[in-house]
């Protein structure tokens, strides 16, 4: 896989806030995959925020803590913000959900949603042949891959191919885990995908 350098970020300041009327707007919404064909690790979220859908941007709300642990995982050199998710592809890394549609809270979904989405999560392995899944909440993944003692960590199965691997959610509700223990998460994921 080719690599480009990773332009300087801009401050999160600079960035436009949605309106309660275009977050209220984003409820149900979709946003586009960060994909391309043999990945080493497709990061797989649960579901966008209403933040995510009004932003067109995975892991978009101020707070949430993926970027920040992505970084500390050693993923990227630096600190990316939402908007730059594009740059993923290029370190061999993308982004999807279990579930497509926008809603504020993830607990909105249905065992069912979970449930189709990671049947479609599985053929899009099956497509693009990431060599490592990571599924982003563990709540969501025991729901939707039918394995309820699932923890944190590889798994024993593979999915169309790939090694699985489950991580912490990085909402900033999930106050379980700090930005340094979310961050050597993801590094122990990194010391075997990369």
């Amino acid at each position: 896989m080719r690599s480009k350098p990773i332009r300087p970020a801009r401050a999160a300041g600079d960035y436009p806030r949605p309106t309660p009327a275009e977050l209220a707007a984003a409820a149900d919404r979709t946003i586009p995959d960060v994909l391309a064909p043999g990945l080493a690790v497709l990061f797989v979220g649960i579901n966008p925020g209403l933040w995510s859908a009004a932003t067109g941007w995975h892991f978009a709300r101020p707070g949430n803590r993926f970027w920040p642990a992505l970084h500390r995982g050693g993923f990227t050199p630096r600190l990316l913000h939402a908007s730059e998710q594009g740059e993923l592809p290029t370190l061999g890394l993308g982004i999807t959900n279990m579930a497509a549609r926008a809603s504020a809270r993830a607990d909105e979904l249905s065992t069912e949603e979970l449930l189709d989405g990671a049947a479609i999560l599985t053929a899009k392995v099956a497509r693009y042949r990431p060599r490592w899944v990571a599924v982003v909440g563990v709540t969501a993944y025991r729901i939707g891959f039918r394995r309820p003692k699932a923890t944190f960590g590889p798994q024993p199965e593979a999915l169309a191919g790939a090694r699985l691997w489950v991580l912490p959610n990085p909402s900033g509700l999930n106050a379980h885990f700090t930005p340094r223990t979310l961050g050597l998460a993801f590094a122990e994921l990194r010391a075997v995908a990369i």
